[in-house]
């Protein structure tokens, strides 16, 4: 069972993370700067920001590899692709894929777990602005400790969730 954990979350991380690279490759033809998938974690950074009220807008430059974030019309974090966690994501889903048991129990929780990601990404994001725009001496410990401590929290608690919960053992150890 072991071997075929290691086996399987190695493969599916492998397949994913190739595809990603392609997908980033491809994407510099893209009229999305700097790729389909950071651009919209930024507009959406910027739509959680709005609705809460706070002023807040994106732009993008031709020459630079990030969305640029500004937060009271101050110019306050860069988003990049490393910042869109669909690297997160390819970990999640290599993990559960390979603890995974029932097809679609499986693919249920990948599409809410990914999207659970995703959303709070956005509000790590947000949070992060708001941050950095009242506390930018803290940076380091915000950007390097705080909030990633968050995203891969999230990550490692539905992983336990799916190992306790949703997975089920029986069938896997049967299959296994």
């Amino acid at each position: 069972m072991v071997l075929k954990f290691i086996v399987t979350f190695l493969g599916v991380y492998t397949i994913l993370s190739i595809l990603y690279g392609w997908y980033l490759n491809w994407s510099k033809t893209s009229v999305f700067h700097p790729d389909f998938i950071t651009y919209y974690v930024a507009k959406h950074t910027e739509a959680v920001l709005s609705f809460l009220g706070l002023p807040a807008f994106i732009e993008t430059v031709d020459n630079e590899a990030w969305v640029r974030l500004y937060y009271n019309n101050t110019y306050v974090v860069r988003i990049i692709e490393g910042c869109n966690a669909v690297s997160v994501i390819i970990l999640f889903v290599a993990f559960v894929i390979a603890f995974s048991s029932s097809f679609m129990r499986t693919v249920l929780f990948l599409a809410f777990g990914g999207f659970l990601i995703y959303v709070a990404n956005v509000l790590r994001i947000a949070l992060l602005t708001i941050g950095l725009y009242h506390y930018p001496n803290y940076e380091h410990v915000l950007h390097g400790v705080v909030f990633p401590l968050f995203i891969y929290g999230m990550v490692f608690l539905l992983w336990v969730i799916w190992v306790n919960r949703i997975q089920d053992f029986k069938t896997l150890n049967e299959n296994g």
